[in-house]
């Protein structure tokens, strides 16, 4: 028999830096670059080991799928105004947003409560 192995924290909190990291990329991009250090220092909450960092890194992590499903309306809009393809992107754009949905319950986790000394809900 063998036993289940947790996943290690680092891999846990994985995702969520990626998806910060993703997020800062697309800010950059439009020159955004306060926006782009906070996002970065949201990578470095994950360090925190504080129950109030897990908060602050939820919070941050759902506006930011919020940003990413305005911007898919968006260029969706756009795109079909213009004639364009825009299945392929809205796919995409769909995907990135999932991606950056994921961290918001893997955060909810008791592996992740522990990590951030934080106390789970009964």
């Amino acid at each position: 028999m063998s036993e289940r192995t947790p996943m290690p924290t680092a891999l846990l909190l994985l995702p969520a830096a990626l998806s910060a990291l993703l997020l800062g990329a697309h800010y950059l991009r439009s020159g955004h670059l306060l926006v782009v250090v906070l996002l970065l220092g949201v990578v470095v909450l994950l360090f925190v080991r504080r129950a109030w960092a897990r908060t602050a890194v939820q919070l941050v992590l759902l506006l930011g799928t919020f940003e990413w499903l305005r911007t898919l309306y968006n260029l969706a809009r756009l795109r079909s105004a213009l004639g364009e393809p825009w299945l392929r992107m809205a796919i995409i754009l769909g995907g990135v947003t999932l991606f950056t949905a994921l961290p918001l319950q893997l955060l909810e986790t008791r592996r992740a409560w522990a990590h951030f000394h934080a106390r789970p809900p009964a």
